[in-house]
């Protein structure tokens, strides 16, 4: 059995400062990878979001920023959204082992439907 941790990456605002930059949501799901992997989980997984609501529409770009910072933890994709995704690029993206380049054999990948057609339409 292998114990890990999922970020969302919904955008939640510092209560304090208020929203948070870009590229600071980034450096905390970055700082979060570390964390999960200095608490001896086995898994940090991103999730894949198109819309506005959320930090991550790559989970691929923000993962291999995880594999740099870390050494040991599995990396994974919680989600790639292949209907919204042209399924031949999804596919060039997965080497045949499923593995991610940026973190070599400690990446799977996960892949799902989303339950609600408007999902996408409302960022539009």
């Amino acid at each position: 059995m292998e114990i890990g941790l999922i970020s969302l990456a919904d955008l939640t605002s510092d209560p304090r400062a208020g929203s948070v930059a870009p590229d600071e949501g980034i450096r905390r799901i970055v700082r979060l990878g570390q964390l999960a992997e200095q608490a001896g989980l086995d898994v940090f997984a991103v999730g894949e979001h198109h819309h506005p609501n959320y930090e991550v529409s790559s989970p691929a770009v923000v993962l291999a920023a995880v594999a740099r910072a870390t050494r040991r933890i599995s990396l994974a994709s919680a989600t790639t959204l292949i209907g919204v995704l042209d399924p031949v690029r999804v596919y060039e993206g997965l080497p045949p082992s499923t593995r991610c380049p940026a973190a070599g054999p400690r990446s799977p990948s996960g892949a799902a439907r989303s339950p609600n057609r408007s999902t996408c339409s409302d960022t539009t």
